[in-house]
């Protein structure tokens, strides 16, 4: 069995390059337009989750420096209230996301559980 942690370490890798690409094209195109500049937007635009992009330093201080330089706008005085549809989209969607990372946890349990077996057997075999 090939060792696979190494091309779980390019695929990381590649994954968060490409999210990283992606955030910083979503912010260049939102400073371009007259979208606002804010983490929401980025991540929306770039498809990648708002945490993600606090935890990037670069990427964090580029769009507080955008959001310095940006005017302010008025804050809407009567926000208006999501639908039940659109709550009930959002809940789907939170569904299935949750699905996934439970199916993608699972499997990678089992790969780093084939993958200690494995050492572990070896290890014992070196020693015999």
């Amino acid at each position: 069995m090939p060792d696979r942690a190494e091309q779980l370490v390019r695929a990381s890798k590649a994954r968060h390059e490409a999210a990283t690409a992606r955030a910083l094209a979503a912010l260049q195109t939102l400073n371009r337009q007259t979208t606002p500049v804010n983490f929401s937007q980025i991540a929306k635009t770039a498809g990648v989750s708002r945490s993600w992009l606090y935890r990037q330093d670069n990427i964090r201080e580029q769009i507080e420096r955008l959001r310095q330089t940006q005017p302010r706008t008025q804050p809407n005085k009567h926000p208006q209230r999501a639908s039940s549809d659109s709550l009930r989209q959002q809940l789907h969607t939170y569904r299935d996301e949750l699905a996934r990372l439970r199916t993608e946890n699972a499997a990678l349990k089992d790969q780093l559980a084939r993958h200690l077996g494995a050492t572990r057997a070896a290890s014992i075999t070196n020693k015999s």
